[in-house]
């Protein structure tokens, strides 16, 4: 893999991770409509890696909140501090993404890499976003959620493993229905995010050292280092967006790529064509 594919992967999983319109849906569509190779999934989890590093910078008060609240009540669930009842919030919502992940490690997912696939989840979750973001009330804030409620997101965060529907965009759908507030429902997707990661990171990490491959694992330690600069530059942004936007570009740009990619995939049109290939 050259330096100019990992720097591009690395821009391209940065602005996506924390979008709603999927980065491992992108990850692997940049292969299928570029000259570059199939950088392959331990690479992608690489990636995935710099941007939960790029998180926990940026959510390291939340973090330190937590830890606060685990050792003021000995670890053991106590609702009314805010950082025990968000550690165990998270944990229950990643539950879930575990025992599927782990289902799927033993099956395999390569064949989940197709552009039909793909296509058809950016699209179809694309609207269900634009439903949630468009009607569900706003009030609501994470401490305001119930454990039941953060199995529900787990639950749907599930759906993510399938490439195209974005793990950010189908946890912030699920938390708009249940009424976060968007900042609320984009960062608690980002909290999510960091034990279900870091989870596959430790597998793939193994897997790649094990394999003895020492160039591999520079290229990996570099797309971690890249991947992480463009994440945290595309959380203040959408942060910042937040403030004042609804999610609705996010819906606009996964149904058109969602249409382009199915009418490539069912032979209506290439779509390298339009890319100049």
């Amino acid at each position: 893999m050259s330096e100019l594919q990992l720097v591009l992967l690395s821009l391209l999983q940065g602005i996506t991770e924390f979008l709603p319109v999927s980065s491992s849906g992108h990850l692997i569509l940049f292969s299928k409509f570029t000259s570059f190779s199939d950088q392959g999934q331990a690479m992608d989890v690489a990636l995935h890696i710099g941007s939960i590093v790029a998180v926990m910078l940026y959510f390291s008060k939340d973090l330190w909140q937590i830890l606060k609240g685990l050792i003021r009540t000995k670890i053991l669930p106590n609702f009314s501090d805010f950082g025990n009842k968000l550690f165990y919030l998270i944990v229950v919502a990643t539950i879930p993404a575990l025992v599927l992940g782990a289902v799927l490690k033993y099956f395999g997912t390569e064949w989940l890499r197709n552009t039909k696939l793909i296509g058809w989840n950016i699209l179809l979750y694309g609207i269900l976003l634009w439903v949630s973001d468009t009607y569900a009330k706003t009030s609501r804030q994470i401490q305001d959620l119930k454990i039941k409620e953060a199995f529900v997101i787990g639950a749907a965060q599930c759906l993510a493993l399938l490439p195209g529907t974005s793990r950010s965009g189908i946890t912030i759908t699920a938390s708009r229905f249940l009424g976060l507030e968007r900042r609320e429902a984009a960062k608690f997707s980002m909290l999510l995010a960091i034990p279900t990661i870091l989870a596959a990171g430790v597998l793939a990490a193994a897997e790649l050292w094990q394999s003895g491959d020492m160039g591999e694992i520079s290229l990996a330690c570099n797309a971690v280092g890249y991947s992480f600069i463009f994440s945290i530059a595309a959380i203040y942004i959408l942060m910042i967006w937040l403030k004042k936007w609804s999610f609705w570009p996010f819906v606009i740009y996964r149904i058109v790529l969602g249409c382009l990619l199915l009418t490539d995939a069912y032979g209506l049109y290439d779509l390298k064509v339009l890319l100049g290939q």
